[in-house]
């Protein structure tokens, strides 16, 4: 680092201290032309005595981490609803600093069913309470979450939880987004769609976007139609995909065998009474105020 310093420089013969050391000539020219890798290794054993240049404990969260199962997209296999992936929709409105408004997204990977919530930031306490209340309003048991590695999921708390109701937790790979695509797909599609790239940063405006909530939750899963992969095949480069018939995530739940029939039957009485147009209307509403 010093040779490389000295030739920026133009300098001939930098000044290597500021009297702390007195090196003799040919020692100070071969500390001056020394490399980084060479430093490094003539070092490395008493970085591994001092501590502050190498803490042999893991990383802050890594202990955490080891205890949640890792997940890609190929390995999501769920043989009944009720597995879900989730995330978090922020709206700082590209303006990053200060506390900003997010949506929690719900996705069930079997049958599309989608739920979302506006939270004040996303604290894991905010996040927690939503999530415990979305647990309560979807048709079927929870039994499995997946999630990101973001610090509002992957908590003591909330793992705890999962482990004490035997509820499956799973995480996506560092910085893979395509690990929880089922979820992915709805922030746009449902979340930025309806809301925008706007920011949201007060009460009112949370309340608000949780008022949106309500009557898209009902549009989407009760008349949205969605098409869900049955296989692909790949010859070469070319991958070809293959999907079922669109039907909406209330026709999916319907035909489920998983489902009992109670819920079913209270699903059949709710979407009896269900307006798309009045939905459209609702939106209106809300986006004037």
């Amino acid at each position: 680092m010093a040779s490389v310093w000295s030739r920026s420089c133009g300098a001939s013969s930098p000044p290597l201290t500021q009297g702390q050391l007195d090196l003799a000539p040919a020692l100070r020219d071969l500390l001056l032309h020394m490399i980084p890798a060479t430093c490094d290794r003539l070092l490395q054993d008493v970085r591994t005595k001092e501590g502050p240049w190498e803490h042999p404990h893991p990383r802050p969260g890594m202990l955490l981490l080891r205890q949640v199962l890792v997940k890609t997209a190929a390995k999501w296999d769920p043989p009944q609803p009720g597995f879900v992936a989730v995330d978090l929709v922020t709206h700082e409105g590209s303006v990053a600093g200060g506390e900003y408004a997010c949506t929690l997204d719900v996705t069930d990977v079997v049958t599309g069913w989608t739920e979302t919530r506006a939270v004040r930031n996303k604290s894991q306490e905010y996040v927690f309470a939503t999530l415990r209340g979305i647990r309560g309003d979807l048709p079927f048991p929870l039994l499995g979450i997946h999630s990101d590695n973001g610090s509002e999921f992957m908590n003591g708390h909330l793992i705890h939880t999962c482990h004490q109701q035997h509820i499956t937790k799973a995480r996506s790979r560092p910085y893979r987004k395509n690990d929880n695509c089922f979820v992915e797909q709805k922030n746009w599609s449902i979340v930025r769609k309806t809301v925008w790239y706007l920011r949201y940063d007060t009460e009112k405006e949370v309340g608000l976007m949780n008022k949106i909530c309500q009557s898209l939750r009902l549009f989407t899963n009760f008349f949205l139609p969605v098409m869900q992969l049955t296989h692909k095949t790949r010859q070469g480069a070319k991958v070809t995909r293959s999907y079922d018939a669109p039907c909406s995530p209330y026709e999916r739940v319907l035909v489920s065998p998983c489902i009992t029939k109670e819920a079913k039957e209270a699903l059949r009485a709710q979407y009896q009474h269900l307006d798309p147009v009045a939905f459209h209307d609702t939106f209106l509403e809300d986006e004037r105020h």
